[in-house]
């Protein structure tokens, strides 16, 4: 396999590093994809350039396409608040972004066609995250059926395979898996706000710190872990 190219989806967080480097790994040259979509902070893109050079990645591109233009979710509308609260189960929170998934994987498929790419490795997890409707394993198997019709490489019977291996993974499992595979997990941002240091309040914060707590690994909390 390695000879094989695998474009991954990253975002700068723990879960998509875990998977660019668990596609590494498997044998492939791997190609980063991150997107600017009108978030309210770079921070999490300049974690992503970090990555992408601390696991050497042959190529690592930055598209700009702002999904912010028309809000929908505290992720992208500063007037709405960032949820602090807690996973709530069977409740979808406001930091879902209508779309994101959907519109990343469809450029990621075009760069993985252009580039004769076999994978496309996306670091979605279901677990973890409140089930985001563009997380789920049911959505990622109908967008496969799609991305088979939907291009020439898909229709010629070898397009690019959408893989996903952190979807059922709980989040302490990701963060050993992380720390096995030497992923820098200190230079990843996980927060929903920006600034020098992560929140440490916000969901995303929250559950990432737990795992780490549970992985044995309190030093790379930030800095109000509980």
């Amino acid at each position: 396999m390695t000879d094989s190219t695998a474009i991954a989806l990253l975002s700068g967080g723990l879960d998509s590093a875990t998977a660019a480097a668990l596609a590494m790994k498997s044998g492939f040259r791997v190609i980063g994809l991150s997107f600017d979509y009108g978030q309210r902070h770079h921070r999490e893109l300049d974690a992503a350039t970090e990555i992408a050079k601390a696991l050497n990645l042959v190529e690592h591109h930055t598209i700009s396409v702002n999904l912010a233009s028309w809000g929908g979710s505290s992720l992208t509308d500063c007037h709405q608040e960032l949820p602090t609260g807690g996973v709530q189960e069977g409740v979808i929170p406001n930091t879902y972004v209508p779309g994101r998934n959907t519109v990343f994987i469809s450029i990621g498929l075009s760069l993985a066609e252009a580039r004769g790419a076999d994978h496309l490795v996306l670091g979605v997890n279901a677990v973890d995250y409140s089930g985001y409707p563009d997380c789920r394993p049911d959505y990622l198997e109908a967008f496969q059926v799609l991305a088979d019709l939907s291009s020439r490489v898909g229709r010629e019977g070898h397009g690019p395979k959408l893989w996903a291996p952190l979807v059922v993974w709980g989040k302490q499992r990701i963060v050993e898996e992380a720390l096995h595979l030497g992923v820098p997990i200190e230079r990843t941002w996980s927060c929903y706000s920006g600034g020098d240091v992560p929140c440490g309040v916000c969901d995303s914060c929250r559950i990432r710190n737990e795992a780490l707590l549970a992985a044995g690994r309190p030093d790379l909390c930030s800095p109000r872990c509980p």
